[in-house]
């Protein structure tokens, strides 16, 4: 029982540091090749990916799928970069994880509910049929920006400036991304307001 409970803040520290090497892959990536190579980096990557896998814990399945997914995407990225000993293969990260999210919000719009309407019963669970209408509206809206990101992302990895594939991937994307989502939160109010 003793182990139990020095056991959990552990495993949180872990989580909290493997979501925010993840969330920072971009930076990660430039550093560790920068300064380490594929050698030590891939690895590395390996292991963070591994560990987000084995500890992922969510209540929706898509969620969990989403999880799972990206996590083996990117053991596999990095196991292939270090087995070839490319570093390249690390780079397409941000590319698959746009495809997946691409993939899941399509998929929520032909089986509804949609992410955002999951996403939006949250706070409003007796959400009426025009705010259905509306999330899924921005769910495709979402889908677009999946898209464009996504070729934007792909552009980087094949322009082999990898400055420019951090900068976009690990900031201008991550702004774009918060800026959609100042906007949605924009005109959510205002339509409510009508």
């Amino acid at each position: 029982m003793k182990t139990a409970s020095w056991l959990n803040p552990v495993l949180r520290l872990l989580q909290v540091a493997t979501w925010l090497v993840l969330l920072l892959y971009p930076l990660a990536v430039w550093v560790g090749l920068t300064r380490w190579g594929t050698t030590i980096l891939a690895p590395l990557l390996a292991a963070v990916f591994t560990l987000r896998l084995l500890m992922l814990r969510g209540k929706l399945r898509q969620q969990m799928w989403l999880g799972k997914a990206l996590a083996g995407v990117g053991i596999l990225l990095a196991l292939t970069s270090w087995g070839l000993k490319q570093t390249h293969w690390l780079l397409y990260y941000p590319v698959l994880v746009n495809i997946l999210l691409l993939l899941l919000f399509v998929y929520s719009l032909f089986a509804p509910p949609t992410v955002v309407e999951r996403l939006a019963r949250i706070t409003e669970p007796q959400l009426d049929a025009a705010g259905v209408a509306y999330t899924q509206r921005v769910t495709q809206v979402w889908c677009g920006f999946f898209i464009v990101n996504g070729a934007i992302a792909l552009a980087t990895c094949l322009s082999g400036d990898i400055a420019l594939w951090t900068l976009y991937n690990g900031g201008i994307s991550y702004l774009l991304m918060g800026a959609l989502m100042g906007i949605e939160w924009i005109v959510r109010k205002r339509i409510r307001r009508t």
